[in-house]
C-alpha cells in the first residue's frame, strides 16, 4: 500500500515550515511524540522518525531544487510564451536558462530553507531519540538513528550540491554561529556519516521489506548516495590532500583514482545485495502506481489529490506537490485527457537535448508523428494535439494555428505556445481523479548505480565492468528500443560509442532526463558552461558551477565582534 501511515503522519505534523526557515535554525514545535511510554513501541518510533521525510517533498517543485537544476542544465527550458507573455516573470526563468542568475533568485532561497528545515528536523528528532534511549532496544535505537542521520545527509547533500559552502550541523542548536563550511569539509562530513550508517540501515530482501521501507532510507539508498559523492568528488573541489575523512577508508584515498574505486565499491554494495533489478519496461518506474517498480531505490511518496496540505512557500508559488505534468503539457492537452486543471505550458526540452535520442529510442519523442494519437508510449511529446472527439486542436494565437508541438525553440523571449518537446515519461492521469501527479517522484534508480560504476571504472577506478556480463545491462539496452524487432542490435547501432566517457554522458541524459542529475553530470564532465553543448547559455563563468548564497540568507547572517557577517557570498558573485 503506497500511502502508508508514516507519510500521513509526516504530512499531519509538519508545521509552518517557511516561518521556521526564515529564522534559519531556530527550534520549531513540530508536535513530535516525546513520552518514554511511546518510545517503547517501535511503531511509534517509526512514526516519529517518519516525520523527517516531510520536507523532502518541497525539493521537486519548479520553484525549488528540481526547477533550478533542470533549467540550468541542457535538458530543460522555460521560454516566455507568446502571444500572452506567459512565463515572463521578470526574466527569472530566462536567467536560469542562460546562466545569468543572481543572489536574488527566489528558488535559491527556497532550496536553502527547505533543505535546512529538513536537516534541522532530523537533528531535533535525533535529540528526541537520545533523550529516550533507555526506552528502546539497542537495535531499534541504532537503526532509527542511522535513518535520521542518513536523511540529514541527503538534505545537506542537496544544499551542498547547489551552494558548496553550507552551515553543516550535527546537533540541534538554536542558531548557526560558525562560518560556512568549505565544500571539501562538507563532502568529508557527508561521506563519514554515510559510511558509518549505511551497513546498519534496513536491506531490501523481498517484497515485504520493500513495502515496509518504501520511501524510506535503506542500505541501497545510502550506498547509492555515497557512490554519487565519490563519483563527483573532484567536481566538488575535493582532492586527496584537502579532504578529512575519519572512516575506515580514509587512508585509502591517496590519488584521484581512489575516489572512483570507492564509487565502484559502493555501487557493488548495491549490486551484490540483489535488492533491485532493471524493469523490462522503462515506464514502469514512472507510472501513476509506480510503487511496484523493483528498480526505484528511493522516491518521494506523492498524493495527487488536492484536499491535503498545500501550504504556499515564501514566494507564494511553491507547493509540496508534484506538478510535472502541469508544468510541461500544452493548454490543449486538457481537451485530450480531461485533466482537472489546464496545463501551464511552460517547461520543455532544449532542442539539442532531443537530438541525442535515436529515432526509435522509447525514451525520446519517437518516430510515429501522430501526437496524442500515437499508439506507443514515448518519453517526450512532439506532434499534433487532438481533443477527445478526435478533432485537431487550435492554438490560441490570432491565426488559430493547428496545435502541433515542435522540437525547435526560436527564442527565449518570444517562443510560441507550441515550441519545445514536452516530457511525458511520468504517466499522465487520464481518469480525472488527481489534480496533481500521483506518481511517486523518483530520486534514485538502480540504473544510475549501474552507470555510475561503469563511469567510475573508465575514470580509473578498480572494478569489473558489467556492460557485457550483467543481465540488467542487457535489459537496459533492450528496453530502450523495445519497439524494434532487434532491440539489442538497434541500441548498438544507435549508440556505438556508449561505453566511453562522452557516450556515458549522453546516455545518462537520455536515461535520467528531469531526474535531478543532469546539472551535476554536466559539471563533472566540464560541459555545464559549454555553449556548444548547452543551448542558449550566454554566461560561461565557471564560478557558476555553484549557485549564489541567497541574499536574504546573508542579510540575516550572525555578526562577529567587529560587526562583520560570519557568512559570506560564494566567490564570483557580488559580496554584501
Amino acid at each position: 500500500m503506497k500511502k502508508i501511515l508514516i507519510f500521513i503522519a509526516s504530512i499531519a505534523v509538519s508545521a509552518s515550515m517557511f516561518m521556521s526557515c526564515d529564522k534559519m535554525l531556530e527550534e520549531v514545535n513540530y508536535g513530535n511524540p516525546t513520552t518514554k511510554d511511546l518510545m517503547t513501541n517501535e511503531e511509534n518510533v517509526a512514526l516519529l522518525v517518519g516525520q523527517c521525510y516531510a520536507d523532502v517533498k518541497w525539493l521537486h517543485d519548479h520553484w525549488g531544487y528540481w526547477g533550478v537544476v533542470t533549467l540550468t542544465a541542457d535538458e530543460g527550458l522555460c521560454p516566455t510564451r507568446m502571444p500572452d507573455k506567459d512565463w515572463a516573470d521578470g526574466g527569472y526563468w530566462r536567467n536560469l536558462n542562460t546562466h545569468n542568475w543572481n543572489e536574488m533568485g527566489g528558488a535559491f532561497r527556497n532550496i536553502w530553507n527547505t533543505t535546512i528545515s529538513g536537516a534541522v528536523l532530523c537533528n531535533k528528532l535525533l535529540k528526541t531519540l537520545e533523550n529516550n534511549k533507555e526506552s528502546m532496544s539497542e537495535k531499534v535505537y541504532n537503526q532509527y538513528v542511522g535513518e535520521l542521520e542518513t536523511m540529514r545527509s541527503y538534505y545537506y547533500y542537496m544544499l551542498f550540491d547547489c551552494f558548496g559552502r553550507i552551515p553543516y550541523l550535527e546537533e540541534f542548536v538554536d542558531k548557526a554561529s560558525d562560518p560556512l563550511m568549505e565544500p571539501q569539509q562538507v563532502w568529508s562530513k557527508l561521506v563519514d556519516c554515510l559510511e558509518k550508517n549505511a551497513p546498519n540501515l534496513p536491506l531490501v530482501t523481498d517484497e515485504t521489506s520493500r513495502s515496509i521501507n518504501y520511501g524510506r532510507a535503506t542500505q541501497g539508498f545510502a550506498y547509492a548516495l555515497l557512490a554519487r559523492l565519490y563519483l563527483n568528488a573532484e567536481s566538488f573541489g575535493c582532492t586527496p590532500d584537502n579532504i578529512n575523512l575519519t572512516n575506515e577508508y580514509s587512508n585509502k584515498i591517496s590519488s584521484s583514482s581512489d575516489f572512483y574505486t570507492n564509487c565502484v565499491r559502493c555501487c557493488d554494495a548495491v549490486i551484490n545485495a540483489k535488492s533491485y533489478s532493471i524493469e523490462p519496461d522503462y515506464f514502469t518506474n514512472f507510472k501513476i502506481q509506480n510503487e511496484t517498480s523493483k528498480e526505484n531505490i528511493f522516491v518521494i511518496v506523492e498524493n495527487g489529490l488536492a484536499n491535503i496540505d498545500e501550504r504556499a512557500g515564501s514566494d507564494g508559488m511553491m507547493l509540496n506537490k508534484l506538478r510535472i505534468s502541469l508544468l510541461t503539457l500544452n493548454y490543449n492537452h486538457q481537451k485530450t485527457y480531461g485533466l482537472l486543471e489546464t496545463p501551464w505550458n511552460g517547461f520543455c526540452a532544449r532542442p539539442g537535448f532531443i537530438d541525442r535520442y535515436a529515432e526509435t529510442d522509447v525514451r525520446g519523442p519517437g518516430n510515429e508523428g501522430l501526437g496524442t494519437n500515437n499508439t506507443k508510449q514515448w518519453g517526450w511529446f512532439l506532434g499534433p494535439i487532438y481533443d477527445a472527439s478526435g478533432a485537431l486542436c487550435k492554438d490560441k494565437d490570432e491565426a488559430q494555428s493547428d496545435a502541433i508541438i515542435v522540437k525547435e525553440v526560436s527564442s527565449l523571449t518570444e517562443a510560441t505556445d507550441l515550441e519545445g518537446a514536452r516530457c511525458i515519461k511520468y504517466e499522465i492521469d487520464k481518469s480525472g481523479k488527481y489534480k496533481y501527479s500521483e506518481n511517486d517522484f523518483v530520486l534514485f534508480r538502480y540504473a544510475d548505480v549501474l552507470w555510475m560504476k561503469e563511469e567510475a571504472i573508465l575514470r580509473g577506478g578498480t572494478g569489473v565492468s558489467g556492460w557485457l556480463t550483467d543481465p540488467d545491462f542487457a535489459t537496459l539496452r533492450k528496453r530502450a528500443f523495445a519497439y524494434d524487432s532487434d532491440p539489442n542490435g538497434a541500441y548498438n547501432a544507435a549508440y556505438p560509442s556508449v561505453l566511453t566517457l562522452d557516450g556515458i554522458l549522453d546516455e545518462r541524459g537520455r536515461e535520467f532526463a528531469w531526474e535531478n542529475m543532469r546539472r551535476r553530470d554536466l559539471i563533472r564532465f566540464n560541459k555545464f558552461n559549454n555553449q556548444s553543448y548547452v543551448d542558449f547559455v550566454s554566461a560561461t563563468d565557471t564560478y557558476r558551477n555553484w549557485f549564489p548564497i541567497p541574499y536574504k540568507v546573508l542579510e540575516k547572517s550572525v555578526r562577529d565582534e567587529s560587526g562583520n557577517a560570519v557568512w559570506t557570498q560564494n566567490p564570483g558573485y557580488p559580496q554584501m
